[in-house]
């Protein structure tokens, strides 16, 4: 059941994802610019002024005037951006309305399943909230991963043995002893797409293990090759963490604690708004990375 919701759950999110390239493509075919000055699309800025064109509005100061003000484009620019708007038929008008609708039910049903998610692993809290400290990891990742190998990955003895069921260890294809393909075999493509996109947010934490791995190996393996491996370093760390009950510490080198700080600070609220009860406090047995 863990594992059919959080499967679903990121079918949808990966919907949300083609959703918003087409409503992309289909501004830029209405000449509308909002893209070239606005982040995200589908923030609360970009979605009250497509809201109020959709509804109508031609008047790009009126739309523009609608962005908060943290947006970092200016109002001149927003303008410009928005030109077009007065141009829009009442059928481009009726598209991007069913783009929004159709947002709107895919954020819905998103929210539900991640709801109904962190209720079923509720009783499991610890293993997510501790598998969730691991840079590139964070709540949500930590449940998918979780319904996917269970709470303590009891089914794989070791961390070689959940690597090899993953599809993330390199490939031993030799003949008189010499390797003819070190690549990986295929695994769980769940896993191997939440391990990837881990490690491609892992290396990014300033400082980390993760990082200094991935600078160690590119320049060699090249960026696709060093990825993986850092996947593969993820992998056997999520084992330990499950299966022995042990807890990540960071102890890369020129560590920045506030950034520390700042993601624990960042976790915790993640976790709570899911419902866990989160308290922070010193631990004692640690995970060195």
């Amino acid at each position: 059941m863990w594992r059919t919701m959080t499967r679903t759950k990121q079918q949808l999110v990966r919907d949300r994802v083609r959703l918003q390239n087409q409503m992309e493509g289909f501004l830029e075919e209405a000449r509308i610019k909002l893209s070239s000055h606005v982040s995200d699309l589908l923030g609360l800025s970009a979605r009250r002024m497509l809201q109020t064109m959709a509804e109508g509005e031609t008047d790009a100061a009126k739309i523009a005037a609608l962005a908060t003000s943290g947006l970092r484009a200016t109002q001149e620019q927003l303008r410009d951006a928005l030109s077009a708007a007065a141009t829009l038929g009442q059928l481009q008008r009726q598209i991007l309305k069913l783009f929004l609708e159709r947002l709107a039910l895919l954020e819905t049903q998103i929210d539900a399943l991640e709801n109904r998610a962190a209720e079923a692993l509720r009783q499991h809290e610890d293993s997510v909230g501790r598998l969730a400290q691991v840079p590139g990891l964070g709540a949500d990742s930590a449940q998918q991963m979780i319904a996917e190998v269970g709470p303590r990955a009891e089914t794989f003895p070791s961390a070689d043995q959940m690597s090899s069921w993953v599809g993330c260890c390199p490939g031993r294809e030799e003949s008189a002893e010499v390797s003819a393909s070190d690549r990986s075999p295929k695994g769980n493509r769940h896993m191997r797409r939440i391990l990837t996109q881990a490690a491609n947010a892992a290396v990014k934490a300033k400082g980390s293990v993760f990082e200094l791995l991935y600078r160690r190996l590119v320049g060699r393996l090249g960026h696709a090759k060093a990825i993986w491996a850092v996947a593969h370093r993820i992998c056997r760390i999520a084992w330990k963490i499950l299966h022995q009950g042990v807890t990540y510490e960071e102890r890369g080198q020129r560590v920045n604690l506030q950034a520390v700080r700042n993601r624990a600070n960042r976790l915790v609220r993640d976790l709570r708004r899911l419902g866990y009860q989160v308290q922070l406090t010193p631990v004692n047995s640690a995970l060195v990375a």
